[in-house]
């Protein structure tokens, strides 16, 4: 993977990460785009663009996590907003901790050999979730209460499928159930962010010890990419991915999904059509 292939794919992952359409189908896409030189980046270089895009959250959402920390080891009695939002970060948690420990390696294997089909389907739903939110506006509830979240995390469990955007999928779970959209964007960006250090820490063991089923599926060696590379692409991951964070979050509260909806289904037709070729 060259330089130039490493901040295309940066800056698809930072943009994608936030809009909701999904930044492991289109990473997929664009190494499919841009060659087999670009898909040889492999794991090394989509751990490095994950974390870039986990801290570009922590940047933009820094005074949501100052605030979070500075009430959570405060105890006066009774529990406070801020330990309440923990706990439900955590509940929301649950569904992708125990999808990503026991059923993540089967699910990657079942499309390995159709990435393309599942990221066109996937897109395909991302974009019907995107329109409900358009044509159906419930009464909005000020607090995500714990089972809301708990729901919110199935359906970011659900986007372990390449092409099913776990903020779409989020977004669009939290709105239809009512939630508040001034507070809804701000608690699926961070609520991610466990789930996606700890997938990082997971698929770490795959570079220093990777399985023999691993190196089968990718060729029977681990790809080397050159340090210049993944400092490019974190750079861009991480930019962009400041830019999209706020973007979102301005969008979520007018309420402007539909066009997201309308780009995944065109990519998503797209994606289904190529398959065929």
């Amino acid at each position: 993977m060259n330089e130039l292939q490493a901040l295309l794919l940066g800056l698809v992952q930072g943009f994608t990460e936030y809009l909701p359409v999904s930044s492991s189908g289109h990473l997929e896409l664009g190494k499919i785009i841009l060659g087999p030189e670009a898909e040889a980046g492999g794991l090394t270089f989509d751990i490095v663009v994950h974390v870039a895009t986990v801290l570009s959250t922590l940047v933009v959402l820094w005074r949501e996590v100052m605030w979070i920390f500075a009430g959570l080891f405060r105890f006066d009695g009774r529990m406070n907003d801020e330990q309440k939002y923990v706990i439900n970060i955590l509940i929301s948690m649950i569904p992708v901790g125990i999808v990503g420990l026991f059923f993540k390696d089967y699910i990657e294997s079942l499309y390995a050999n159709n990435v393309i089909v599942v990221v066109g389907y996937c897109l395909l739903v991302t974009a019907f979730l995107l329109a409900l939110t358009h044509f159906y506006v419930p009464r909005e509830k000020e607090k995500i209460s714990p089972l809301h979240a708990f729901i919110i995390g199935i359906a970011q469990a659900c986007a372990v499928l390449p092409g099913l955007s776990r903020s779409g999928s989020t977004i669009a779970t939290g709105l239809l159930l009512g939630n508040s959209r001034k507070n809804l964007a701000q608690f699926s960006f961070l609520m991610v962010i466990p789930p996606i250090l700890g997938e990082a820490l997971l698929d770490f063991k795959h570079i220093f010890a990777p399985s023999a089923e691993y190196l089968a599926e990718h060729g029977g060696e681990m790809a080397v990419v050159p340090t210049s590379s993944l400092i490019v692409g974190f750079i861009a991951a991480f930019i962009s991915g400041c830019i999209a964070c706020k973007w979102m979050i301005a969008l979520v509260k007018k309420c402007k999904l539909i066009y997201f909806a309308i780009y995944c289904a065109i990519v998503g037709a797209i994606a289904l059509y190529c398959s065929t070729l």
